[in-house]
């Protein structure tokens, strides 16, 4: 493959952007979601990959939404 050459692909619930690595494999992203970043050598990791980063991101949203929801009015959060 070459470096740089980029693939969208979907398996009908992600919809991820693959782009070839120099050092092989793949830097996966998401238009869907811009904070979503990970890499992976095939295919079928690259969606693995992505599940669980984009759970991670949720969880990290949920509590930072908690942080900004319970906070005392006129703390700074963040």
């Amino acid at each position: 493959m070459t470096a740089g050459k980029t693939y969208t692909v979907s398996d009908g619930e992600m919809l991820l952007v693959l782009e070839a690595a120099e050092e092989g494999g793949f830097v996966v992203t998401s238009p869907l979601d811009p904070e979503l970043i990970t890499e992976a050598d095939s295919l079928d990791e690259a969606f693995q990959n992505a599940r669980d980063a984009a759970s991670v991101l949720n969880e990290s949203r949920q509590k930072l939404a908690k942080t900004r929801n319970t906070a005392p009015a006129g703390t700074l959060t963040g």
